[in-house]
């Protein structure tokens, strides 16, 4: 067996299928609005959308593999991040005196749709843990 084995990529649709729902997520809220007021149907998938889709398009997918502390890093960051991203969008649409759902809708939408086309920000609390625990060497005392 040869040793200079490199190892296979991910299939590419385990890495476009991420990128593609994340890009759709945002066009599904925004169609969900024309849905009857007060049904869950409506207000569900906007909730999830707007807390998490922004910010889940920022953070994933990550260039490399992750430990699997990182991924719960990473979807614990997705909502503190994808909120203060609606919070942005939200007050600059105020501040222009274009505020209206759609029109929020449809730039975190735009964003998110963007954002999934890049890899995730990098994690380096994630990643740099996992490598500096392997190499911290315990301290002996005399």
């Amino acid at each position: 067996m040869s040793e200079n084995r490199h190892p296979r990529p991910a299939h590419p649709a385990r890495r476009i299928l991420p990128r593609a729902a994340l890009a759709l997520s945002g066009w599904v809220a925004l169609a969900a609005t024309a849905l009857p007021a007060g049904s869950p149907l409506r207000w569900a998938p906007v909730l999830l959308f707007v807390c998490f889709g922004p910010g889940l398009a920022l953070l994933y997918p990550q260039p490399g593999q992750l430990r699997p502390g990182a991924r719960i890093e990473a979807a614990a960051l997705a909502a503190p991040v994808g909120l203060s991203l609606a919070v942005i969008a939200a007050t600059s649409l105020f501040l222009v005196k274009g505020f209206s759902g759609t029109a929020f809708l449809v730039s975190l939408a735009a964003f998110t749709t963007l954002a999934s086309a890049f890899p995730g920000l990098p994690l380096p609390a994630a990643t740099r843990g996992a490598v500096e625990r392997s190499r911290v060497t315990p301290v002996r005392r005399r």
